[in-house]
């Protein structure tokens, strides 16, 4: 199956869930990843603000909040098709984009990559190994070759799954966090 009807076919399957089944399964994938020692050790975590069906993170943002943690988002160029974090303190801090997804607003400060401990890398489908099929733009393929941090993915488990292509250039996760398990990529 190529990468669009795989992302097709995926997003129509999550679309599917319902609201409770969602709210409890994402809650699972949280209590989950705030418990690593990944989460636990990083002082400053690069997330994205999430859009149903995607695992929510909006709860997670709080969370890091609440332990004094820096939550840094990204902020897509669509120009250079490249992505510069910012930090956010609240969610006021946010303006609605391209697609009605939420972005810090430019105003705020940009982080190094340097400055990112752990990672939350987004997708739309994921294999044991690591690899995934993001959401077509190139934004994290692009940011992974020079980010040296931890990177973690959350995923739904029938997000993840065996015959995901990838290409040579793609780079892995090194773990990916289910509803029903945690993989060590």
């Amino acid at each position: 199956m190529d990468k669009k009807t795989l992302r097709r076919k995926m997003s129509d399957q999550l679309q599917s869930m319902d609201r409770i089944a969602y709210e409890h399964r994402s809650y699972l994938i949280a209590s989950c990843l705030t418990a690593t020692s990944e989460w636990k050790n990083a002082t400053t975590i690069g997330i994205t603000m999430s859009h149903f069906p995607e695992v929510d993170t909006w709860q997670l943002i709080r969370a890091g909040w609440a332990m004094g943690k820096r939550m840094v988002i990204p902020k897509c160029m669509a120009v250079t098709k490249e992505m510069k974090f910012k930090e956010i303190t609240s969610f006021d801090q946010l303006e609605i984009v391209y697609m009605n997804l939420f972005e810090p607003i430019r105003e705020q400060k940009d982080i190094h990559s340097k400055e990112i401990d752990l990672l939350i890398v987004p997708g739309l489908a994921f294999n044991h190994r690591g690899y995934r099929v993001g959401f077509g733009g190139g934004y994290y393929d692009r940011y992974l070759e020079r980010f040296q941090g931890e990177t973690i993915s959350l995923a739904f488990s029938e997000q993840v799954m065996e015959g995901l292509p990838y290409e040579n250039h793609d780079l892995p996760v090194e773990k990916i966090i289910t509803d029903q398990e945690i993989i060590i990529c």
